[in-house]
């Protein structure tokens, strides 16, 4: 029976380069993968997974009315398995679908993506793949600061720590640090409240 994955991580962990990778090894034995990530990942280009060493692929764009288990379904070629790039971006109904695709279709899927936002809550689609995957894992990266597993996510302007605000802002390293607990709550802060890089 084919299951439903989420692999989390904090911002720099690796998620996108992991589901390149995962793509890579099924279409290294002629299997065919679905890729998806959210329209609103507009880094690089709407459509496509890009990792920040470089490497990147066109992917099928889900926005707030794309039904992922019609897409998958219609698609003709047998698929092996689905990959869902920043999935946090995912709405309830869409992990809801997910979830169809496996036990409907028999096709695994697995969904990589933050877990929780800068203000430390859930966004939507991590909290429904939470509660639906079957296999949950972390995978980690290191504190911006101190070197200890980064677990949280901080939003920088102007050099200093946002706790407020819109939940999504797509951007990178000049806006996000992957932090540990405490120095999400402590930051190394200069006299004028800015983020002391050293």
């Amino acid at each position: 029976m084919a299951q439903l994955y989420y692999r989390y991580g904090a911002m720099n962990s690796g998620k996108s380069i992991e589901i390149l990778k995962v793509a890579y090894n099924y279409e290294e034995q002629n299997k065919k993968v679905a890729l998806f990530t959210s329209g609103m990942d507009d880094r690089e280009e709407i459509g496509k997974i890009a990792s920040r060493i470089g490497m990147n692929r066109d992917a099928t764009v889900i926005n707030q009315d794309t039904n992922i288990f019609e897409a998958v379904k219609n698609i003709e070629d047998k698929i092996s398995c689905v990959l869902i790039d920043e999935a946090q971006f995912l709405t309830k109904e869409h992990v809801y679908q997910l979830a169809r695709i496996c036990d409907d279709l028999d096709i695994p899927v697995m969904a990589f993506g933050l877990k929780n936002d800068f203000r430390n809550d859930l966004f939507e689609g991590s909290k429904y793949l939470l509660l639906l995957a079957e296999k949950i894992e972390e995978m980690k990266t290191i504190c911006w600061f101190c070197g200890k597993k980064a677990t949280m996510n901080m939003r920088i302007a102007e050099g200093k720590p946002v706790r407020q605000g819109d939940q999504i802002q797509i951007g990178g390293n000049e806006s996000y640090y992957p932090v540990c607990r405490k120095h999400y709550f402590n930051p190394p802060l200069d006299s004028e409240g800015k983020i002391i890089n050293e």
